[in-house]
């Protein structure tokens, strides 16, 4: 493993948080500082996804119906019980990644499937984690850029707006575990470039004395 910023004997960094926090794009300038393969917890079986337009497609049907049928709180039941079924898949992962040792490089795994009480649990070597969290404002203003709000018509930015409270409502959620376990998470909308986000993550994963628990600051 390259050594950064005092890095120590980590193969595996795991970067959880709520959607568009900006876990890939941190996840990946860290495993590209590291020298490490970068993979997304959406790679191994994706939930109903985004519900708004790109240039590559329109929104799917089943992803209408998803969000625009179900209730907040039906969302967040859907999307925890999707969380559940793959963590096995997860969990099996970061076992292999981390048991490699110089047989392939390091693993940065980023996802929201990251559940803190999981990860917790884990008792897997050379194995970090950390949680990027941001103010709902800035959670808001970065869903509603990528959705296009101003110029959706009124059934998109419904979908949108489903989308938004589901997305503040699992952070809600992930940041009573992660302060109740005692877990390590950083601030990704407080104005700080991705190369300072990098550095803020190495510096907690080299302090780590367990998996997704250090003593820097968060």
């Amino acid at each position: 493993m390259q050594r950064v910023i005092g890095v120590r004997n980590v193969r595996v960094v795991l970067i959880g948080g709520t959607s568009n926090v900006g876990k890939s794009t941190v996840a990946q300038a860290v495993a590209e500082k590291l020298g490490f393969e970068w993979l997304s917890t959406d790679g191994l079986a994706r939930h109903p996804g985004r519900p708004w337009r790109v240039p590559e497609r329109e929104v799917p049907a089943h992803v209408v119906k998803h969000y625009g049928s179900l209730t907040v709180d039906e969302l967040i039941t859907s999307v925890l019980g999707h969380y559940e079924r793959l963590w096995p898949r997860v969990e099996e992962l970061i076992t292999t990644r981390a048991a490699e040792g110089g047989v392939r490089t390091g693993l940065v795994l980023e996802g929201s499937a990251l559940l803190p009480v999981r990860v917790a649990r884990l008792g897997v070597p050379r194995t970090a984690a950390v949680w990027l969290t941001a103010d709902e404002a800035v959670i808001r203003a970065r869903v509603h850029a990528a959705g296009h709000y101003e110029a959706a018509g009124d059934e998109e930015r419904h979908l949108v707006d489903k989308f938004l409270a589901r997305t503040k409502r699992y952070q809600t959620l992930m940041i009573d575990v992660i302060d109740r376990l005692g877990l390590d998470r950083i601030d990704a909308g407080d104005g700080r470039s991705v190369a300072a986000l990098v550095d803020s993550v190495l510096a907690t994963v080299d302090a780590r004395n367990a998996v997704g628990r250090s003593s820097a600051e968060r």
